[in-house]
């Protein structure tokens, strides 16, 4: 049986790495080596907040998208 040391802290994900797993996660095209990564080292909390901050960010975008295209349209 492998000898673990509860005093050493896992390694942390960065913020890059994070943003783009929500990124590839969102479209479909997130890696399984990725996503292996993120379930072993990165913090769940960091992906809950990330992932409901993108996905606000992306429906006010297509609202002023669409918003936008509308009122150029007539």
């Amino acid at each position: 049986m492998p000898h673990t040391d509860n005093n050493t802290k896992k390694e942390q994900l960065t913020f890059i790495q994070v943003m783009l797993s929500i990124l590839a996660s969102a479209f479909g095209v997130q890696t399984s080596q990725n996503r292996k990564r993120d379930f072993a080292k990165g913090n769940p909390l960091h992906f809950v907040i990330s992932g409901i901050l993108f996905t606000i960010i992306f429906v006010v975008g297509m609202i002023m998208l669409v918003n936008t295209i509308l009122t150029n349209a007539t």
